[in-house]
């Protein structure tokens, strides 16, 4: 028996263990099953999305790309890409980064290298020119090149694209506001009313985005370290110069130090040869940080370049700015004009109140007056065939006086027009 129960006792602990490790395991299944619909766990949230890449020479082509593929591609932590995330509303924002360039300028939203330019897919008319059109001038400036780097040109036509996307919804506005806003100011009524505050909400939406824009470039313009951040090209030509020249020159010591080992008994003279070698060996590794050095200053020269080209789609936003701060002027103006017809009428209403209000006080006084001695009294008035009319002509004519007292009193404190 002891036999029998004794393997039992061993059989019977795996077994309770692999069961209760299946149902922790199905119960975290089913917890996962059940989550909220929309949130993916870790790992699984990264899907992949429709992109444009554009090179250098033009071309353009449709690739599926996750998240993190384009983080792992263009060096970019996960809160700029997020910036780029259709599902998130983020103001305009241009940001430089050490091999990228993150944009983000209304519908335009893409990462700009030195070599490419990775642009989300898009139906919008403004993503379609802006593929369009940067394949096209690239394709032209192939063979004449007008002096820019690539990420400048492709920086360029998004601003310029941006640029005038604005301009043309300003354009739009005054169009559609100058006229409702002349209506309003002859006809006051509930349509036009309403036609205005519906463009006004339109005016402050656009306001705000054109201000985000002209803010961004201004903060780009005042800082050099972000500009130079933003020239890729340079960067990178400087990093392939020192690799290449480090590489070299330390191949060149190396080979010239171990075949002077090499020799065998060195003379003076030959001495004197090596230790030339050498001094040469480290007058170029002197010319190449000189290199760098001149490097850097040309790359001031780009930086003023760059501003150059950033001021100059900065005077264009400004003055769509301006447009719409004139636009907000000339409604704050008409609503200034209409609170004042308003404010008129409602005087008038007063006024006419007012004389309304003295002509009842005179009339009560008449009708007291005739109620009084329509009354069963004994008086000797009834006694004169010719006395009631007389009270009620001296009555009426009392009663006038009255009312034009209150008229000149009126006129006096200026409670009505002269």
């Amino acid at each position: 028996m002891a036999e029998e129960n004794g393997p039992s006792v061993f059989t019977d602990f795996p077994e309770s263990t692999s069961t209760r490790f299946y149902s922790d395991v199905q119960a975290n299944n089913n917890f996962h099953g059940s989550s909220l619909p929309g949130i993916k766990r870790r790992g699984q949230g990264h899907g992949s999305r429709s992109w444009i890449k554009i090179d250098e020479h033009g071309n353009s082509k449709i690739l599926e790309l996750d998240k993190a593929t384009v983080m792992r591609h263009c060096s970019l932590p996960a809160r700029d890409l997020r910036l780029l995330d259709p599902k998130f509303i983020y103001p305009s924002t241009i940001l430089g980064r050490e091999q990228a360039i993150v944009v983000n300028l209304e519908q335009i939203r893409c990462v700009i290298t030195a070599e490419e330019v990775i642009l989300m897919n898009s139906l919008d008319a403004c993503v379609l020119q802006y593929e369009s059109e940067l394949c096209k001038r690239l394709q032209i400036n192939k063979d004449q090149p007008d002096g820019l780097p690539f990420e400048f040109r492709a920086l360029e036509l998004a601003l310029e694209l941006t640029c005038l996307s604005l301009d043309a919804q300003v354009k739009e506005l005054e169009l559609e506001v100058y006229p409702v806003l002349d209506e309003l100011a002859s006809s006051i009524n509930t349509l036009n009313l309403e036609r205005v505050r519906r463009l006004k909400g339109q005016l402050l939406a656009l306001t705000q985005r054109v201000q985000k824009v002209c803010d961004e470039i201004e903060h780009l313009m005042d800082d050099d370290g972000d500009m130079a951040e933003m020239y890729l090209t340079e960067k990178k030509q400087r990093k392939e110069d020192y690799f290449n020249n480090d590489s070299y020159d330390q191949a060149d010591i190396y080979g010239k130090i171990r075949g002077a080992a090499r020799s065998a008994p060195v003379s003076p003279a030959s001495s004197t040869t090596g230790v030339h070698k050498l001094q040469r060996a480290f007058s170029n590794l002197s010319s190449s940080k000189h290199g760098s050095i001149s490097a850097s200053s040309n790359g001031q020269e780009n930086i003023d370049q760059l501003e150059m080209l950033l001021e100059a789609y900065f005077v264009v936003v400004d003055s769509a700015l301006n447009k719409l701060s004139s636009l907000k002027e000339y409604i704050d103006d008409t609503e200034d004009l209409i609170n004042i017809k308003l404010a008129n009428v409602q005087n008038q209403l007063i006024q006419f109140e007012l004389l309304l209000t003295a002509a009842t006080f005179v009339a009560t006084i008449f009708a007291m007056v005739t109620a009084v001695f329509g009354m069963n009294l004994k008086t000797t008035v009834f006694d004169d065939p010719d006395g009631f009319d007389w009270t009620i002509i001296i009555t009426g004519i009392f009663c006038l006086v009255l009312y034009i007292a209150f008229m000149i009193y009126f006129k006096h404190k200026k409670l009505l027009p002269l």
